[in-house]
């Protein structure tokens, strides 16, 4: 439910910051920004005490909470009253360039295409699927503009469809908490059925006799912890597994040759997998390979054998294989070795064809390996630096792989890939209302010196016609740099309102992230974590010093982990930047972590550190944002939050916010704008997304204009 609502006394205050902004027209620096009541409360932790005044803000649902997030609101809202033209033009230009009737490239799963579609005006999807043969008249499946009227938020996912066609089972979120619960539609009579189940992942999974599902199920701190089998009809569900280390999260899947329901949990560092034949759906699952501290592998399965994705005696990991019947590690037998230059990400599975994702220099290849021992080949690319990833890869028959590709010069693209003639089918491209001529920008790829000596990579795109050697031009610096996470290089129709401005867009690919490998990834968490944001500094000095930028014109953004980052680099070296837009920032390290009811704390100790212990609660303690906030100058900042966040709450921006205004001696703008609708992703729906991305492009603008 949301918990929206503004009392007298609060909404005169609102107007009066609105009328005197409009009255006094380019005075909005003079006006009194709102400060949050200091009410100490001591936190200690290893004989050291800190004392949090904000710690109140994490009541939800305290009116004196809710009624200082408005009023910041209002605040902000005020401040920018005189950016509400651009803001309407940016998002006319943004909406603009996305096709009011669009069609997803349809994809075959037994025995029928299935497909999207965007209607003129609707902010959500109305999913399709046709027969391959026969009558191939035209079926729907679900009208989500109809479901999702009268709601603020609206999030449909996790379409299984039954054995036999007939069940489609999917999730629906309506608070942006993450929290879908299960609804099972019967596409033969049309009626959605009764069988609905509350507090899911929203993803599910069909048995073999097309009447049992596999679902899974959150604890109070949202983590996915228990797997349930449903049948339809009955009103009693039965626990399978249950995950008791409160380290590690659950959930199930089907293979790839829909023969065996996988169990899976995982934690950062550990994974362990529990298979079921899916023809025996009340049979007892069976571990895979036990977990063991450090050990990561993922499974699936195709033919006679499971392929293994693994790390076992293997930094990059390496593609293994075994038998059904023999799956404990000892038995597993080498397909793809260990390779010093090369990440082994993932495998698709397919009868005559296996296809790997690799990773070298950064880049994505896909390697193919033909079932009749023929030689493997590389799918060849066409560009310097680029995104690729599987899509859609759902016929353990096929002979064609699917894969997205992008770049930042190239609009995302769905490709067919034949893998007898090696020849690319394109499916689908992004299309830019109002046409795109890559022909118009240049993108190129530079490493930087970090502090370490370590080349990090910088990806960077601008308008050549708008591009000035040496002048120090605006630019945007992105970064994010956590959970392995690779930023690759890849096409926004939004960012072209930056780039035909005369910006120039980078992305900073600091360790953290998994671009260069797995050590990439190791060399940015716990106690090696500040080389991220030390990284990202480099990136910064380095397109300064190559005259692409000046701090003048330099602007960070940054959202969730990376926020944290651009939050560390605020307090570290704010003399960089102009401007800063932190997005759902993860910034009070130190407090969330040593709370276990807060979503994710507990399963991510081995990426952060558990606090408990002294050398994780120093090291947190000494880069966490909110707790390094000093009496000194920083750059103009857009803070963004939302009320339902599920992974980072939204009291830690608020709580950042509030300290930095009572703490920062410098007269430099400091906006917090919280949704009170929607949760860690922002809007639902297509068009209503890209009203924040306008809020933080015209906070850009106006600061660069000012300049």
């Amino acid at each position: 439910m949301c918990l929206r609502f503004i009392t007298g006394g609060l909404l005169l205050a609102a107007i009066g910051l609105l009328s005197s902004c409009r009255h006094k027209p380019g005075k909005d620096d003079t006006m009194k920004p709102p400060m949050a009541k200091r009410v100490d409360k001591e936190l200690s932790m290893h004989g050291h005490t800190r004392v949090d005044p904000w710690y109140w803000l994490n009541q939800r649902e305290d009116t004196a909470v809710l009624h200082y997030l408005e009023a910041e609101n209002a605040y902000t809202e005020a401040m920018t009253a005189h950016t509400a033209a651009l803001r309407d033009t940016l998002f006319g230009e943004l909406v603009g360039r996305v096709p009011q009737h669009e069609v997803s490239a349809p994809y075959d799963l037994n025995g029928y295409s299935y497909y999207y579609r965007y209607e003129e005006g609707q902010e959500y999807p109305r999913y399709f699927r046709k027969p391959l043969s026969g009558d191939t008249t035209e079926e729907l499946l679900l009208d989500v503009p109809e479901m999702a009227a009268g709601h603020a938020y609206y999030h449909v996912s996790g379409f299984s469809l039954s054995p036999n066609n007939r069940y489609l089972a999917f999730g629906v979120d309506e608070v942006s908490r993450r929290q879908y619960f299960l609804q099972v539609k019967d596409l033969q009579t049309g009626a959605t059925l009764q069988d609905r189940i509350e507090n899911t992942t929203g993803e599910a999974v069909w048995a073999a006799d097309n009447r049992t599902l596999f679902y899974t199920v959150k604890d109070a701190s949202l983590r996915s912890y228990r797997i349930m089998r449903h049948t339809l009809g009955s009103k009693e569900d039965v626990v399978v597994y249950e995950e008791k280390d409160p380290t590690f999260s659950t959930g199930i899947q089907l293979s790839k040759s829909r023969e065996y329901l996988i169990i899976a949990s995982s934690s950062t560092l550990s994974d362990e997998y529990r298979i079921l034949r899916a023809d025996n759906p009340r049979g007892e699952f069976r571990v895979f390979q036990a977990r063991e501290r450090g050990h990561e592998y993922r499974i699936d399965h195709g033919g006679e054998y499971f392929y293994i994705v693994t790390n076992w005696n293997a930094r990059d990991f390496r593609l293994m294989r075994c038998s059904p019947g023999l799956t404990s590690k000892g038995a597993w037998e080498e397909v793809i070795p260990a390779r010093e230059d090369v990440l082994v990400q993932g495998v698709e599975l397919f009868r005559d064809f296996l296809v790997v994702e690799e990773r070298k220099g950064g880049l994505v290849q896909y390697r193919v390996m033909p079932a009749d021992g023929s030689a493997p080949y590389y799918v060849e690319f066409w560009e310097a630096t680029y995104f690729a990833h599987f899509l859609d890869n759902h016929e353990y028959e096929s002979d064609r792989v699917r894969f997205g590709y992008s770049s930042l010069t190239t609009p995302m693209s769905t490709y067919d890939y034949d893998l007898r003639s090696r020849k690319l089918d394109l499916r689908k491209r992004q299309e830019v209302v109002g046409g795109f001529d890559p022909e118009l920008y240049h993108a190129e790829r530079r490493d930087v010196v970090s502090h370490d000596g370590v080349k990090v990579p910088v990806s960077l795109v601008y308008r050549k016609d708008l591009y000035t050697p040496g002048k120090g031009m605006p630019a945007v610096l992105y970064g994010y740099g956590s959970y392995g996470y690779s930023t690759d290089a890849y096409f926004s129709s939004s960012r072209l309102s930056l780039l035909n401005r005369g910006f120039i867009f980078a992305i900073a690919h600091v360790r953290g992230g998994q671009e260069m490998g797995r050590q990439w990834y190791e060399d940015g968490k716990l106690l090696k974590k500040k080389n991220t944001f030390l990284d990202f500094i480099a990136c910064a000095e380095g397109l300064i010093a190559e005259g692409f930028t000046s701090p003048e014109h330099l602007y960070a953004i940054g959202g969730s982990a990376g926020g944290l980052l651009v939050g560390a680099v605020a307090n570290m070296r704010p003399e960089l930047f102009n401007g800063i837009v932190a997005q759902v920032p993860f910034v009070d390290v130190v407090t969330t972590m040593l709370d276990e009811t807060i979503p994710l704390t507990t399963a991510e100790y081995d990426e952060w550190g558990n606090p408990t212990e002294k050398d994780y609660y120093d090291y947190m303690l000494s880069y966490s944002p909110y707790d390094n906030v000093e009496a000194k100058d920083y750059p103009a900042m857009l803070v963004t939050t939302g009320l339902h966040d599920s992974q980072v709450q939204y009291w830690e921006p608020a709580k950042w916010v509030a300290k930095l205004r009572h703490m920062k001696t410098d007269d430099n703008l400091l906006l917090l704008h919280t949704d009170m609708e929607t949760g860690h992703g922002g809007a639902s729906g297509r068009f209503s997304a890209y009203q924040e991305v306008a809020r933080y492009y015209a906070f850009l603008l106006d600061l660069e204009e000012k300049k």
